[in-house]
């Protein structure tokens, strides 16, 4: 399809969540000032903090959890799952549960458990059962208002994590980075916008590239969790098949998986992702990997992160891959909103009890 027809994204963008991807960076600002509002519990004690959440919730969690691990005294963990992990007991754990609807059913699990064994809990949310469970139980409530798909709501399901450890002390204030970021974000935009045509925007020749491949994309210290949103993003908006891949982790099995099915490597494009902060040991690693692939015949590519700081590498690397999806899926003629098939997988989950 061609990418510069504005006029057929309206089209198959009913939703818009092309203003959804435009407006990321005045949400994570908005997220942010908004953490500086909401009342926040005198939590004392705390000696690991366990974040609950799924898909576009838990994806802020990772970014934070990449985020905090160099300067967080205190471990920083994400859960998918139902119930809690063993160790998570007592007012040592905080949970901090976080799901965009409040009605994720993994999550409520997750509060229910840390109720039952006496953790510090906070939850985040715009509304549902989890916002009932806290009124119910008394324990500190997170609310925003965000109408649209979760997973267009990373810049608060990050934001307002931030502005909890920030306000706990667990973090040096992140205000300064944060405001790079959002700078540098709004400048990449300059590229990036539905209305700059593809020669000149590099988010649509990405998502040329990327047409009738399977995609893998591969990141590395604070933008490995951005490679797990480059997927989730090409899944959910592009409604495509793709994975992502961690360094150095990939280097010790993936490089290995260069010559089967040979009538197959031809359609993979592998993506790497690069920052400026990334350990130098790392930043050698993702080019070696890139060539070894390359050299091998795959379809390589670099994307490189922005800005000056770690927070503005995150975030330009992250909004590039959301304008990428949302390209694919104007290639592929489809809506981006829409996920019916995870709707009726939830549909069919409540059926079976």
């Amino acid at each position: 399809m061609e990418l510069n027809d504005i006029g057929v994204f309206t089209r198959l963008d009913p939703h818009n969540m092309l203003g959804e991807i435009d407006s990321l960076p005045d949400q994570l600002e908005a997220a942010w000032e908004l953490s500086k509002r909401l009342p926040l519990p005198a939590f004392q004690g705390i000696r690991h903090i366990l974040i609950a959440g799924m898909g576009g919730s838990a994806i802020g969690a990772d970014l934070l959890a990449a985020y905090a691990a160099p300067v967080c005294p205190v471990p920083v963990f994400v859960w998918r799952n139902y119930g809690l992990p063993a160790w998570a007991t007592g007012t040592e754990t905080l949970l901090i549960a976080s799901s965009h609807s409040g009605n994720t059913e993994e999550t409520l699990s997750a509060c229910e458990e840390a109720l039952q064994r006496g953790c510090q809990i906070l939850a985040v949310t715009t509304g549902g059962r989890l916002a009932a469970l806290a009124d119910e139980n008394g324990t500190a409530l997170w609310r925003f208002t965000h109408k649209g798909q979760p997973r267009a709501a990373v810049g608060f399901s990050f934001g307002l994590l931030l502005g909890v450890l920030a306000r706990l002390s667990l973090l040096p204030d992140p205000q300064a980075e944060l405001i790079s970021a959002i700078t540098a974000m709004r400048d990449q935009q300059n590229d990036l916008r539905a209305e700059v045509p593809d020669v000149d925007n590099p988010a649509k020749r990405m998502a040329g590239q990327m047409i009738d491949r399977f995609v893998v994309v591969f990141g590395a210290d604070i933008l490995e969790p951005v490679a797990r949103r480059w997927k989730g993003q090409i899944n959910e908006v592009a409604k495509a098949v793709a994975a992502f891949e961690a360094l150095p982790e990939g280097d010790h099995n993936t490089l290995a998986g260069v010559l089967n099915p040979e009538t197959e490597l031809g359609k993979v494009s592998m993506i790497f992702l690069r920052a400026p902060s990334y350990h130098p040991r790392n930043l050698l690693r993702t080019n070696l990997t890139k060539q070894g692939f390359m050299l091998e015949g795959l379809n390589t590519d670099f994307i490189d992160a922005s800005g000056d700081t770690r927070l503005a590498h995150l975030w330009t690397a992250l909004h590039f891959g959301d304008y990428t999806a949302y390209y694919l899926a104007m290639a592929y003629g489809v809506d981006p909103t829409p996920v019916e098939a995870i709707e009726n997988l939830k549909v069919e989950m409540k059926r079976g009890g």
